[in-house]
């Protein structure tokens, strides 16, 4: 079985071209999966077709006993179902087990999103005087004018930057490609950002160059994780009584367009959805603005 879960993880990376942070994720609870199998000997070999859809649903039941989230549950039985509907389709099972187990229901979440002054805030909490500054100010008015996710913005390359046009070009999940716009104050902190960039790059002649569009202070490819960080240093400074990621300002870039008119197709184009119901929960958010509206000016609300 570790064969095969190794098997099907280099599919994940060199065949589906996932990120490497999905395929760890996948690793991982795979390797759960085969834990509670053998109990944690590695002498116990697990054959394909040892298993049956009693065998997911008891680990699904040792996961709930252990106090892991309805979300968490079902995010390992879709890495399960994705398993064995590769090793179905590869010809080492007749059937598939995971189709016959239901996903836990999940609560209805609505995205979090921030109003378009906390928006504003926050983009000027950058200074805009220093590299880091200039550099941080471009990062959120780009994450906020294209609705990008952090993954998809720390791996943009200069060439991926249109100015004239203010298109970029990104890479999403499973590799895929789309075309996304952004403003005009975007494209007035991109310009100061591109200087600051030059000035990064005659201080670190001693490193290679790099195609990276955001770069750390030492001239190499800046990390999502730096992005949360640095952000989170901004808000504490400013002593902002608000819980911010970077994935907020995707929220928030995909609310504002529903509440100010734009079609679900379009905002569904605009953040990369595979599927248009992953876009409609905005929907919900959409209506709980509508509804505010209509207490706050109906004179029998």
């Amino acid at each position: 079985m570790q064969a095969l879960m190794a098997s099907f993880v280099a599919h994940l990376r060199f065949e589906k071209n996932y990120s490497p942070h999905t395929v760890e994720s996948y690793s991982r609870d795979l390797d759960q999966f085969l834990r509670h199998l053998t109990g944690g000997r590695t002498d116990r070999e697990i054959k394909p077709s040892d298993l049956d859809h009693i065998t997911i649903r008891e680990f699904l039941s040792r996961l709930s006993q252990a106090g892991n989230r309805k979300v968490t549950i079902a995010r390992k039985l879709s890495v399960l179902r994705s398993f064995f509907r590769y090793l179905y389709r590869e010809g080492h099972l007749d059937q598939n087990p995971a189709k016959l187990v239901r996903t836990p229901r999940q609560p209805l979440r609505t995205p979090r999103f921030l109003s378009l002054p906390e928006v504003e805030s926050i983009l000027s909490l950058p200074p805009a005087k220093t590299v880091k500054g200039i550099r941080d100010r471009a990062i959120l008015e780009l994450l906020y004018a294209s609705g990008l996710r952090v993954g998809e913005l720390v791996g943009l390359n200069l060439i991926d930057l249109s100015m004239n046009r203010r298109l970029v070009r990104v890479r999403g999940k499973g590799n895929k490609e789309r075309v996304v716009p952004f403003g005009e104050p975007s494209r007035a902190s991109l310009a100061a950002y591109l200087e600051a960039r030059r000035r990064i790059l005659a201080k670190r002649r001693d490193r290679p160059q790099t195609p990276a569009l955001f770069l750390n202070l030492r001239g190499g490819r800046l990390s999502a994780r730096s992005v949360q960080r640095n952000l989170g240093a901004y808000i504490r400074q400013a002593a902002l009584l608000l819980d911010v990621h970077p994935h907020l300002f995707r929220h928030s870039f995909a609310t504002h367009l529903l509440n100010n008119g734009a079609d679900l197709r379009s905002i569904q184009e605009l953040l990369g959805h595979e599927s248009l119901s992953t876009t409609q929960r905005y929907t919900h958010v959409s209506i709980e603005h509508l509804q505010k509206v209509y207490r706050d000016a109906h004179p029998k609300a």
